[in-house]
Parts: structure tokens; C-alpha cells; sequence
């Protein structure tokens, strides 16, 4: 429940309590719902052609997440390029505005997860939507397990630093769901941690450490890395 509290924007039972970093082995969790919700919005539309039934997936997946990674993908671009220094970019990243570099990243990123989930649904493969809902939820918990904090105040940091063991658990949710698809599976987890770590090393040299938008940004990166694979090899 912790989870989907702190990752969307589901009606669940009120409370003041945010979840703390034991919880996160639970994000994965909190993917499977919002993937398979989004999925069964694209299996119902896909009469409607499979361009419009993608769009209605990623749409269906903003609504119930708030746009919150999408939120973080494209704080991040704005602050890691837009800045000259450490403090530029974090408050850049903090500045609700979004800029050339957000925008593009929206959209690029976007187009990718758009034409990998029409590419999807068109072969019959609608669970890899659901997998990689799981699977990219993962990176959050290992970045915060492993990198310090940039800012030191934020959602990220209210959290906690996350404990190896949930962040283990994240993980291994995520590749169990990826070996679901076999080889094809496996490249995408492989794709995941390319993309995620050239991310953190990014967010290291520039600001120092994670913050909540450069995990949500490694959610959309890690969910478009894995998407395009998945709709290559099946």
C-alpha cells in the first residue's frame, strides 16, 4: 500500500504518513498496478487502431501516476543542461517551468515509449507492458540505495536512503518479471541498466547525487530503454 500511496495518484485510503525507505522494494509492486491497468485501456482500445490505443496507455499511465516521472524527466534535463554549476542546476530542477531541454525530452522520450507500445499491442504482447512497468520502477530504489542525496530536502529526501535489501527486492522483482520474456527480457533489464547508469554517472559528476527527479527520470528512461527492446525482439 506504501507504494502505491507515494507512486500514484489511486483513491486509497487516506494517511499522513509517508512511506518510509523500507517500502521500496514495493515500487515494482506499484508498477504492476499502473502497468496492468494501462494495459487492459490499450487492449480494449486497440480496435480503435494502435497508434490511439498507445496513446490511451500512456495517457491511462500519467493519469494514475500523476505525470509525476514525466514531472522528474523533464526537471532533470532542464537542470543537468541548462545549469553552469551545482546550484544553477539544482535550482533549475526545483523551478516548476520547464524548458527547450524538458520539452525536448518529453517529447523524444514520449514518441519512443508511444511507437514501442503501439509496436506491442499490435503483436499481442500487452504483458510487456506490464513487465516493464515493473522493471522500471526498480532503478528508483537502487539509486537512492546507493547514491547520496543532491539537495537535501525534496520527496527523495523525506524518504530516506533507501536499505540494500529493499532495493534488492526491487530488484529482483523486476528481473523476475523480465524473465518472463525470456532473452528478449533479459536485453531489456541489460538496456536498463545502461541507460540508468549513464543517468547516474550524469547526475553524479553534475549535481552530486539523486534527487526525485532524476529517479523519475530514470522511470521514463528505463521504461523507454526496455519497451524498445521488448518490441524489437518480440
Amino acid at each position: 500500500m506504501g507504494g502505491l500511496r507515494l507512486l500514484t495518484r489511486l483513491p486509497l485510503p487516506a494517511s499522513d504518513v509517508i512511506p518510509g525507505p523500507q517500502a521500496a522494494w514495493a515500487w515494482p509492486v506499484a508498477g504492476l498496478v499502473v502497468g496492468g491497468l494501462a494495459a487492459l485501456v490499450g487492449v480494449l482500445a486497440l480496435p480503435l487502431g494502435a497508434g490511439v490505443a498507445a496513446a490511451l496507455v500512456l495517457g491511462a499511465q500519467a493519469m494514475m501516476t500523476g505525470a509525476m516521472h514525466e514531472d522528474g524527466l523533464a526537471d532533470t534535463f532542464d537542470g543537468l543542461w541548462g545549469g553552469w554549476d551545482r546550484a544553477r542546476r539544482l535550482a533549475i530542477m526545483k523551478d516548476s517551468h520547464i524548458g527547450t531541454y524538458g520539452v525536448l525530452a518529453l517529447v523524444l522520450v514520449a514518441l519512443v515509449r508511444w511507437s514501442a507500445v503501439a509496436a506491442l499491442l499490435m503483436a499481442g504482447a500487452w504483458g510487456a507492458v506490464v513487465a516493464v512497468a515493473v522493471m522500471s520502477r526498480a532503478p528508483m530504489a537502487v539509486l537512492m540505495a546507493l547514491m547520496p542525496n543532491a539537495r537535501g530536502t525534496g520527496l527523495a529526501q523525506s524518504v530516506g536512503r533507501v536499505p540494500a535489501l529493499a532495493a534488492g527486492i526491487a530488484v529482483l522483482l523486476g528481473v523476475g518479471a523480465a524473465l518472463v520474456f525470456g532473452l528478449a527480457g533479459l536485453m531489456a533489464v541489460l538496456a536498463i541498466v545502461v541507460i540508468v547508469g549513464a543517468l547516474a554517472l550524469v547526475a553524479r559528476a553534475k549535481i552530486g547525487g539523486q534527487t526525485g527527479d532524476i529517479c523519475g527520470a530514470s522511470q521514463q528512461l528505463a521504461e523507454a530503454a526496455a519497451l524498445s527492446v521488448l518490441a524489437a525482439m518480440l
